[in-house]
């Protein structure tokens, strides 16, 4: 009866994969379900108004833009000091923890920094590790710096900064790297959103990124020629036209002389981008492009626009020197001022431009960014008005696109991904990481050579264990948790990218590495090798056996029963990380009793904000030591260190004693590691019929009594393989040796009588 009855380990496997499917059942709910997230500000205008210092005071929320206008009490009329907004409104870019930090930043006009005050955050590193002392000094180094300057990011800098108007640089916080850049993406993403629709001179894109006019190449081309090209666009409109785009409408047949006339123009445009050398070259007098070249300097666009008809760009009542408000530019839909340069300009001769066209050149200022290789969209604004005394001003608008060909450009570079200046910055450690795991992969795939030798394996074993531990863990920063996995949960519920995770590259090709070990070997790929924790606990391990402590190996019984606790431990992450990132996403502050909490004592009345959600969340996760031993090294509050030493402490005694019964990350990996291939590790038919040498001599107890591995609680030590491997060690081996010895050979046939 009981070889039909699943064993415990089963029951659990079975258990918690049934927990698993649903727990990811719900996360698709969730996201078929299309609930937005809520808007995730959380300061009021009054909330605001006690953070910002006098003179300043903040006016009403804008309406396009989740921003407050600041006004300087100091100026007459109360005149414009800048904006304040929230970075998660506009960039909300998720952290470790999936959950994004959110600063309160003040800009002024010029696109410097006010000032910039961390509202929210959830980064482990400073929710338990560094605190948040280190996060306030950084991001008040953004005080004084302007979205003009190129910031750099430098931890432990050695060499002289030279700091000017294009560049800046600000101190790092070394542990915390990656939630570093996150948090300087995210308030970067957030104010250029302000600058370009709320200050104008962003308008355009990044000025490191954008083609550039090709100064060398100046070609005399005809008009018809730069028609063919498009260097100069043509727009001719009637009267007539302008009279059909007002038909069935309050402006129809308001103006008489396009009644009267409508076949006469009502506006004859040439257009053309003057800061092409061609365009010059082609059109403009010798003594004219002497006038122009001091007004457009590196980096400036310069507009020509020729204009006859009744409609004239600028106007009759234009005032030199302004901004237009009959001829508009958008790039990339964003609005770009251009101003008269106030120049007497003439053509060349025999041009074939309408002898009485007005000549006017407009000047965009670099500051603007516009891009000379994107395209420029021209609209020419017609207004009518109808009514004496409150008349009803009705427009319409004329559309002319205008793009630069190619040949005339110096294309614009790719712009790199946000993660990949991180990437660049460690390629050397992720080519000693590659060397390192494919070196593993190598002796994982020969698993009978490499220990054939007893001894060379152990020497081999202990020199991965120290780069696991020093290079990997303490150097790399490359400790993998289920902090990674609880942080892109929250980040699926939310509706938002897993891009955030690229910020770390080194924990990236680990987990590659690992997802990938887990097909073809199993769980013990990472928990054996690649985990700087598990290292440090089998290096204690082995110390104490040096030093001859006693050794704990609980019963079969009781460490069936005490492995069963990780898979536990691990259905209450995936719930605390499924159920926080939903709440946090969901809502600003929930009531506990309202959602799931109701009936329960000390909870059914208590009102939880999102920040005391995800901290829950947080003290779940803290059952790994990770953090703690690894990437603060034991540099961190006192409860902390005392939890990671104390394990370590256990591990002298009991061999890997978290690994093993506790890691929520290894019950993560020993699931999925259900899905491998195949069983590699070598057996004999003898293994567990009659031979227990394996099994009593695994630290683990993986290997069952009938000699199969337990695969999902193999660390791939490789003891066995040394034992199967050696004619000393293993049972089968020995006895065949011994029967061979005992057998007598014919000393004339030399065969076995």
């Amino acid at each position: 009866m009981n070889a039909h009855l699943p064993t415990l380990h089963a029951r659990c496997l079975r258990v918690l994969s049934m927990a698993l499917w649903l727990g990811a059942g719900a996360v698709v709910c969730l996201l078929a379900l299309g609930a937005s997230p809520s808007h995730a500000g959380v300061l009021t205008r009054d909330e605001l108004a006690r953070r910002v210092p006098a003179p300043l005071t903040v006016g009403e929320r804008d309406a396009e833009l989740p921003v407050w206008p600041l006004f300087s009490q100091q100026a007459t009329g109360g005149a414009l000091a800048g904006y304040v907004f929230e970075s998660a409104d506009l960039a909300p870019i998720p952290g470790f923890s999936g959950v994004p930090v959110n600063l309160l930043v003040a800009i002024d006009p010029a696109g410097k920094f006010i000032g910039v005050e961390v509202l929210s955050q959830h980064e482990p590193v400073f929710q338990y590790g560094l605190g948040e002392a280190p996060l306030l000094e950084y991001v008040h180094q953004y005080q004084g710096v302007s979205l003009r300057q190129s910031i750099t990011i430098e931890t432990g800098a050695r060499s002289a900064r030279n700091p000017d108007a294009a560049r800046a640089y600000l101190d790092g916080i070394s542990k915390a790297t990656v939630s570093v850049r996150i948090i300087n993406e995210s308030l970067l993403g957030a104010a250029l959103q302000v600058a370009r629709k709320k200050l104008g001179f962003g308008a355009g894109s990044d000025a490191s990124r954008i083609a550039r006019v090709r100064p060398d190449l100046r070609e005399a081309m005809t008009l018809r020629h730069l028609l063919d090209s498009g260097l100069v666009r043509h727009l001719r409109v009637t009267n007539g036209d302008i009279e059909k785009l007002y038909a069935h409408s309050d402006g129809a047949r308001l103006d008489q002389d396009a009644l009267d006339r409508p076949q006469d123009a009502f506006i004859d445009l040439y257009l053309a981008l003057v800061s092409v050398p061609s365009v010059a070259h082609s059109l403009l007098t010798e003594e004219s492009r002497r006038k122009l070249q001091p007004w457009i300097a590196a980096g400036e666009s310069a507009v020509l626009v020729m204009s006859a008809g009744r409609h004239r760009v600028p106007g009759a009542e234009f005032v030199r020197g302004g901004i237009p408000d009959r001829l508009l530019l958008r790039q990339h839909q964003l609005p770009i001022d251009m101003r008269d340069l106030d120049l007497d300009l003439k053509l060349q001769p025999g041009s074939a431009l309408p002898p009485d066209a007005d000549l006017t050149v407009f000047r965009i200022n670099s500051e603007a960014g516009l891009d000379p290789g994107a395209a420029l969209d021209f609209t020419l604004p017609v207004v009518r008005s109808k009514g004496q005394f409150y008349p009803e001003r009705i427009t319409r608008e004329l559309a002319l696109d205008y793009r630069v060909p190619p040949r005339f450009l110096i294309a614009a570079p790719v712009k790199p991904v946000a993660w990949y200046a991180a990437w660049r910055e460690r390629r050397i450690d992720l080519l000693v990481l590659a060397a390192g795991l494919a070196v593993l992969a190598v002796a994982l795939s020969l698993p009978r050579r490499l220990s054939a030798n007893g001894r060379r394996f152990a020497w081999f074993r202990r020199v991965y264990l120290l780069f696991t531990v020093g290079f990997i863990g303490y150097y790399a920063q490359a400790q993998l948790s289920i902090v990674n996995l609880t942080g892109a949960a929250q980040a699926l519920v939310a509706g938002r990218s897993l891009e955030f995770l690229l910020f770390d590259p080194m924990t990236v090709v680990l987990w590659a590495f690992v997802l990938v070990s887990l097909l073809v070997w199993g769980r013990g790929t990472f928990c054996g090798w690649l985990c700087p924790f598990g290292a440090l606990q089998e290096m204690t391990g082995k110390l104490a056996r040096l030093v001859r402590l006693p050794q704990v190996r609980f019963s079969a019984t009781v460490d069936a029963r005490l492995k069963r606790l990780k898979y536990l431990l691990l259905a209450l992450v995936i719930g605390a990380a499924v159920l926080g990132g939903f709440l946090i996403a969901h809502v600003e502050t929930c009531r506990v009793a309202a959602c799931c909490c109701d009936g329960v004592p000390g909870l059914s009345s208590v009102g939880w904000t999102a920040q005391q959600v995800n901290a829950a969340i947080d003290a779940v996760v803290e059952l790994e030591p990770f953090k703690t031993a690894i990437t603060l090294n034991f540099v961190r509050h006192w409860p902390y260190v005392l939890y990671a030493v104390a394990l370590l402490a256990v591990s002298a005694f009991v061999n890997k004693f978290f690994c093993r019964y506790l890691c929520p990350l290894g019950a993560t990996l020993a699931v999925l590691g259900r899905f491998r291939l195949w069983n590699w590790l070598p057996r004999r038919a003898e293994c567990g019929t009659p031979c227990q040498t394996c099994r009593h001599r695994c630290d683990y107890q993986a290997i069952k009594p009938d000699g199969a591995v337990v695969y999902a609680e193999c660390f791939q030590c490789m003891e066995c393989v040394v034992i199967h491997e050696s004619d000393d060690k293993c049972a089968p081996r020995l006895l065949a040796r011994k029967r061979a010895r005992s057998i007598p050979i014919h000393p004339a046939t030399g065969v076995s009588s």
